[in-house]
């Protein structure tokens, strides 16, 4: 069993303040970022930024749903990690200053199967999450 691990950025033509307050809003804007393989999403404590906890499904594949109970910290400003209790996924959203826009990034990793089916995660699902993740940054360029 290897860590699996799935990046995407996008560069957000918005200030970089804006944009950490957009991301950091798990009633309002997350809903509105999430694409169709998001379900059931909910916030069940907190709201915004650390202390948040939100539930959801995501439906990677046709066969592949995650039940995923998210609870959330900020180790520093512009950086916030949502961390599963339903398994070792780790999902960090870090929000940088580049130029007068933003940097957005989003990497999940988790512990991978072993054997064949290891290989297979390892192999496509960091491609296929990355592509959930290039909507969801489309989504939140729009908004900004």
């Amino acid at each position: 069993m290897g860590k699996v691990t799935a990046t995407a950025e996008r560069m957000i033509d918005a200030p970089v303040e804006r944009v950490r307050e957009l991301v950091a809003d798990y009633v309002e804007t997350r809903p509105k970022l999430l694409t169709e393989h998001y379900r059931d999403y909910e916030v069940t404590e907190g709201g915004v930024g650390a202390g948040t906890k939100a539930g959801w499904k995501l439906q990677a594949t046709s066969k592949r749903v995650r039940d995923v109970a998210a609870t959330v910290t900020e180790p520093k400003p512009g950086t916030l990690v949502e961390t599963d209790a339903n398994s070792s996924m780790v999902t960090t959203w870090t929000v940088a200053e580049a130029g007068a826009g933003s940097l957005v990034r989003i990497e999940t990793s988790w512990d991978g199967a072993s054997g064949v089916g290891g290989f297979f995660e390892k192999t496509f699902a960091p491609g296929g999450l990355k592509r959930i993740y290039d909507g969801v940054l489309g989504k939140l360029a729009e908004i900004v």
